[in-house]
């Protein structure tokens, strides 16, 4: 196992925290870890090319010093290397071993069955064992951080074994937005049709976004129906049952309704002890009987959170080769929950979701000159959303908007709000865009 990759992902989580989604997805992601080095307290990483470093050493390296410090309880210097340098200099890690055990975690072996998830499991095997043939649709709903994503690639992984000459997809709803988005901008639709509509089996992420987006609703119920009319196989997880998601179109949720929905409920307190010891095994990391369970008696409700605080005590451990000990989990376990605080509401990440509810540029919803009904649409009830979730001031949400006047600021509160006292329907889209803005 590549304790350094695990505990990059420890610093990763951090960061998403601290910066918006855009930002993450544009300079973080892409950066990997090569190798840390405690002999002169240096951390290398691989980012792509020399432009990418340029952008990391003058915006990111103190949000990075502050991760390493966050996760390590020890500073270090970062050091960026491209691709090339890496091969000039030190080894790049095997790329295929990596993989397979990334992989490798995300196997129906290594899912901890309990009564909390126990039906979902047995669902999720039925579909790996028969594609297309037990559920289909199958719908998987919990809270964030139960093991979802964990199923899927288990499901994926299982097909892969079984019937090699499948094509299967895994993607989150954000991505296929995204990309659907791009498609239309590039006018490569065709293109983007056939990658979704030609493969065997379909595992979709995190549904729930597709809430109020009607133009992105409308491609995904034909993409649905092309595969469900081929005998296709699809799974799709959420944090809610269809029924909650409010502004999701009759058509679709019927269609996500149609055979099994499963839940998956937080752990019990064994459960989670297994799923402690299962990852201190895999991590290579000895754990007593007494740290694991007062592990599992601090955190409830959250697998990731227990799987996270594994990581942490392993690359503590590495640092300073102390035995783990109670006192040291409830350190890490004090840094994992003050890490997992959601970050606070900005209006970027309102402007952000609102934009992609109606399929319009957050430049266009903070412009002055761009007044057609959809945008102007979409800048109210962004408006409306900040005032009701952030605690900016008219004044600050006038200036966020581009420099309006709060008088403008005033006269959109009131447009919405008489919106949704006539409408059901408008209520239903600010209540689920503010939702999917708190959970993201």
């Amino acid at each position: 196992m590549n304790s350094f990759g695990d505990a990059w992902e420890l610093i990763c989580s951090y960061c998403k925290t601290k910066i918006t989604d855009v930002a993450y997805n544009t300079w973080i992601v892409r950066i990997k870890p090569l190798e840390l080095d405690f002999d002169d307290n240096t951390a290398y990483l691989i980012v792509p090319n020399d432009f990418h470093r340029q952008t990391i050493t003058r915006c990111y390296i103190p949000l990075l010093n502050e991760a390493f410090e966050a996760i390590f309880d020890n500073k270090f210097k970062i050091a960026l290397k491209t691709p090339a340098e890496v091969e000039q200099s030190v080894p790049e890690p095997p790329k295929a071993e990596e993989e397979t055990v990334r992989n490798y975690e995300y196997t129906f072996d290594t899912f901890i069955v309990g009564s909390s998830n126990n039906f979902a499991h047995a669902a999720c095997m039925a579909v790996a064992t028969n594609p297309s043939k037990a559920y289909n649709p199958l719908f998987l709903y919990g809270n964030s951080g139960l093991g979802k994503t964990h199923l899927l690639f288990a499901i994926q992984n299982e097909i892969r074994k079984n019937y090699p000459e499948k094509t299967i997809c895994y993607i989150k709803i954000d991505d296929f937005i995204n990309e659907m988005v791009e498609s239309l901008k590039m006018k490569t639709m065709i293109e983007f049709r056939q990658k979704y509509r030609q493969v065997d089996v379909l595992l979709v992420d995190d549904v729930q976004f597709l809430g109020g987006k009607e133009a992105m609703q409308e491609e995904f119920f034909h993409t649905f129906n092309a595969l469900y009319d081929a005998h296709k196989q699809i799974v799709l997880t959420s944090d809610r049952p269809p029924k909650e998601i409010k502004t999701l179109a009759d058509r679709l949720r019927t269609r996500f309704e149609q055979d099994l929905i499963a839940d998956i409920q937080p752990p019990d307190i064994e459960t989670r002890i297994a799923i402690i010891k299962r990852k201190a095994e895999l991590l290579d990391v000895q754990l007593s009987n007494e740290v694991c369970e007062f592990i599992a008696s601090k955190l409830k409700s959250n697998i990731r959170q227990l799987e996270g605080t594994v990581k942490k005590l392993k690359a503590k451990y590495l640092l300073n080769h102390e035995k783990i000990t109670i006192s040291s989990a409830q350190e890490v376990i004090a840094d994992i929950l003050n890490n997992d605080v959601p970050p606070e509401v900005t209006v970027e990440r309102v402007i952000d979701e609102v934009a992609r509810t109606f399929g319009v540029s957050a430049d266009e919803i903070r412009s002055q000159k761009n007044k057609s009904a959809n945008i102007s649409n979409a800048r109210h009830i962004a408006i409306y959303i900040t005032r009701e979730i952030t605690s900016l001031s008219m004044v600050n949400i006038g200036e966020a908007f581009g420099g309006r006047h709060y008088s403008t600021i005033i006269y959109s509160l009131q447009k919405v709000q008489k919106q949704i006292e006539k409408d059901r329907k408008i209520k239903e889209l600010v209540d689920d865009t503010i939702k999917n803005i708190r959970d993201r």
